[in-house]
């Protein structure tokens, strides 16, 4: 069975992977500091229960999707009722089935929805009562930044999902982390700005974990992610109407915070320890948030991430997440529009900015094309480098990327600089110069940039000799028979079956 709310979810970890605090913790810096050494020590998830200096009987989580090292995604296919111990390639097979099916949400009355379990409204509200995290000693405030926020949309019933974090001002206001060129955000730059009017929005904390992946995946324009959650969980999201605005959010959510993004407004925003492993700034201008209201369930379970503790830092929520939902919706995406793509994979360690894809290289100049077509047709804007491998390497696996880049890349021939500034980027490298992280009215760079790819293909023809295939699967029966674990062996299994169905 898959976990319907954030706490079913909470409940599965239980037993093995998560550990609670019932002394209290305060949420100045000593929540993230735990958090971090728990994640880098491949540790249990900590759950705080009691939080120091807050109004509302909340606990915090830190980083509650981030999955143990060797297999980053067993936690999620927990929560979707799959089997345990799948390998990479096994659990993208699973998710990308379930994707294939997106399943329509169920709309809920108010008085069902545990989300309204309280409900504040007006002047009652108050953001301050509930214990956000003050993640990093140099951040420049308090964070929620686990999260999905829920807009409006034209193209879908049930409205846009994606995920900006959020800096707390005071008690009704806070400021959005918009960076245009990513959906949500245009729409409040090029639509309700120009207008003058307020977008409303609805900020959903510790949704159930489908809404949490999909929120990190590129679903296209026209398409819900209500119902590619349901997808992934292969029943209905359930739903309930805002109080304030005509937005519907997750039921089981434990907080929801209902608003406005004002036009022609702006807040400081930032610096924030951010996923590249580094203090981000300067300090820029972005749009405010105005809260009408705030709903949530009894004693609510706050979410948090702790990003940036160093470069190469990959354990954690938002690393696990890509890995484990926005992978396979980009494979699946590749898939349909029509390439020979075994698995488009987030490196480990840089899973925002790096991404493997495994491919056939049919033709001359197919990578080229496909990086074309990835660079400027997809939400690209965080990724700079793909690295293209055969699909006969584990794109999981980054010592079998490493040393396909070894051997197989040419420093002068295959390593691809695609385009000459005139590819959009994100104002949050490091390697960007503060006027090149550039323009505030919008929240991103003045400038474009040049992408990359580096092609670690092979240039020898791949096998189709079905006596060698047979000598790898006997070995492979015979190590099992003797008492070697399978698991190693789950990959080779999986592309069997694959070659099958193709052929």
């Amino acid at each position: 069975m898959a976990a319907d709310s954030f706490r079913d979810y909470l409940q599965l970890l239980a037993d093995d992977a998560l550990v609670s605090f019932d002394e209290p913790v305060s949420w100045d810096l000593e929540a993230s500091a735990i958090t971090m050494l728990a994640n880098r020590t491949d540790g249990e998830v900590p759950l705080f229960e009691s939080v120091g200096a807050t109004d509302v009987d909340a606990a915090l989580v830190g980083d509650p999707y981030r999955g143990p090292r060797s297999r980053p995604w067993d936690h999620l296919a927990q929560a979707f009722g799959l089997s345990a111990g799948l390998s990479g390639a096994a659990y993208y097979d699973a998710i990308i089935d379930r994707l294939r099916s997106p399943c329509e949400p169920r709309l809920l009355e108010p008085e069902r929805a545990p989300c309204k379990d309280v409900v504040h409204t007006g002047s009652d509200v108050d953001l301050l009562s509930f214990p956000w995290p003050y993640v990093h000693r140099s951040d420049g405030g308090r964070y929620s930044n686990l999260h999905t926020i829920v807009a409006p949309d034209p193209e879908t019933e049930w409205g846009r999902w994606s995920s900006h974090r959020m800096m707390i001002h005071d008690d009704a206001l806070a400021s959005l982390l918009f960076l245009a060129g990513e959906q949500v955000p245009n729409r409040y730059y090029y639509e309700y700005e120009p207008r003058g009017e307020p977008m409303p929005v609805a900020a959903v904390v510790g949704a159930e974990p489908a809404v949490q992946c999909s929120t990190e995946m590129w679903i296209p324009t026209g398409r819900s992610e209500a119902a590619f959650a349901g997808g992934l969980k292969a029943s209905p999201v359930d739903l309930v109407p805002c109080e304030t605005n005509g937005l519907s959010v997750p039921a089981t959510a434990e907080l929801v915070i209902e608003g406005h993004v004002l036009p022609n407004e702006r807040l400081d925003e930032g610096p924030f320890g951010d996923y590249f492993g580094y203090m981000n700034g300067p300090r820029r201008s972005m749009p405010v948030f105005a809260v009408d209201a705030i709903t949530h369930r009894a004693e609510p379970r706050v979410p948090f991430c702790v990003e940036g503790t160093g470069v190469g830092y990959g354990q954690n929520s938002s690393s696990t997440l890509q890995t484990a939902a926005a992978g396979p919706d980009a494979t699946l995406g590749l898939q349909a529009a029509g390439f020979d793509v075994d698995a488009a994979v987030p490196w480990r360690f840089t899973s925002r900015t790096v991404w493997v894809i495994a491919t056939e290289r049919s033709y001359p100049g197919v990578l080229h094309e496909l990086a074309n077509f990835v660079f400027t047709t997809w939400g690209m804007l965080h990724i700079d480098f793909f690295v293209f491998v055969d699909a006969t390497v584990d794109a999981h696996d980054p010592r079998a990327v490493l040393t396909a880049i070894a051997l197989n890349a040419d420093p002068d021939t295959d390593f691809h600089q695609f385009g000459v500034e005139r590819m959009p980027k994100v104002p949050l490298n490091i390697y960007q110069t503060p006027d090149e992280k550039g323009s505030a009215d919008v929240g991103t760079s003045k400038a474009k940039t040049a992408k990359a790819y580096i092609d670690a293909t092979s240039d020898r023809p791949p096998e189709d000799d079905a006596e060698t295939e047979s000598l790898r699967a006997r070995a492979q029966h015979l190590l099992v028979d003797a008492g070697v674990s399978p698991e190693p062996f789950d990959l080779l299994e999986q592309r069997e079956r694959r070659d099958g169905d193709r052929r």
